[in-house]
């Protein structure tokens, strides 16, 4: 999805000597025309955790029939996109080529590398009827050496990505290493992504990694002295043995992994140069992107 939100947080009051959380980052609304999209990642003090350099959550939105997402075609480069619905039906398409329905559990992973260009929309048999979306997308700031690999699509339905019960809680890897269970899904740093399911006093010891943070999709969790309520996302220490309880029912994701250096973000475009996004920027004006097959006559203009 197009970068276009500001983000929004609010520091913990700890610092590192707290322990288990170094900050708290808070996101704001943003109706985009009966839309709502939290804006996580970059904010001025996290730019990144991990190799993860972007995190929206979307929704839920109710659509009237007729109506719905409508995302036209706009450029990436340097990241590998990551769309995972909790609820709903994303129509995509690229310039590769690539037509695939997203539906609820599936991992959506888009490589941009040396650049790519994607639409989101949705099938006519969705947006027919009235219709829910809600689901999170990320972006991982691909490494130095494959910031400007070939671009690639990777679809993972639901049924391939592991699932099982860490002292009876719901979880799946989603990407990465947890819990003794590797996912299918590309990686090319080492990455975390984690969903897990809390009831009610559940507890929950989370994996370990570099860097990691978790967001409270919905509900409302406790570390230590630190809580952690709807739409929040903690930026979380190396310290082991870190466990949140859920205060009521709760969805967390769990995100994380390696350092993999500075990156700069502007709009859709991450790079490691500046010069490369200028670069980018100037193609995208001067339509030396690929069209996308079957979405050939729209797209979104460079932001002035």
């Amino acid at each position: 999805m197009s970068n276009t939100l500001k983000d929004a947080e609010q520091p913990c009051d700890c610092t590192d000597s707290c322990g288990a959380i170094k900050r708290i980052l808070l996101a704001k609304d943003k109706d985009l025309g009966g839309f709502s999209v939290r804006r996580l990642l970059p904010t001025a003090q996290q730019k990144m955790v991990g190799p993860w350099i972007f995190f929206d959550h979307m929704g839920p939105a109710n659509f009237p029939a007729g109506e719905g997402i409508n995302v036209r075609p706009h450029p990436h480069i340097g990241i590998a996109t990551v769309t995972y619905l909790f609820e709903g039906e994303i129509l995509h398409r690229d310039s590769l080529g690539s037509l695939q329905p997203i539906q609820p559990g599936d991992i959506n992973l888009m490589v941009a590398g040396k650049g790519i260009v994607h639409s989101e929309r949705e099938r006519y048999e969705v947006t027919a009827t009235d219709h829910l979306l809600h689901g999170l997308q990320l972006w991982l700031a691909l490494p130095l050496a494959d910031e400007e690999c070939e671009p690639a699509f990777y679809h993972y339905p639901d049924d391939t990505i592991p699932s099982l019960h860490i002292d009876g809680v719901p979880v799946r890897v989603l990407m990465g290493t947890a819990f003794g269970v590797t996912s299918p899904v590309q990686t090319f740093a080492e990455t975390l992504y984690v969903e897990a399911d809390l009831q009610p006093g559940q507890r929950f010891t989370l994996p370990m990694a570099e860097e990691r943070a978790i967001y409270i999709a919905k509900g409302h969790v406790t570390a230590k002295d630190s809580d952690l309520p709807e739409h929040s996302m903690a930026i979380v220490s190396q310290q082991e043995g870190i466990t949140i309880e859920a205060k009521v029912p709760s969805r967390i994701a769990i995100i994380g992994g390696e350092n993999v250096g500075t990156r700069f973000i502007e709009w859709n475009f991450v790079s490691s140069r500046k010069a490369r996004i200028e670069q980018a920027k100037t193609d995208w004006r001067n339509h030396d992107f690929p069209l996308v097959p079957g979405d050939e006559t729209e797209f979104i203009p460079l932001p002035d």
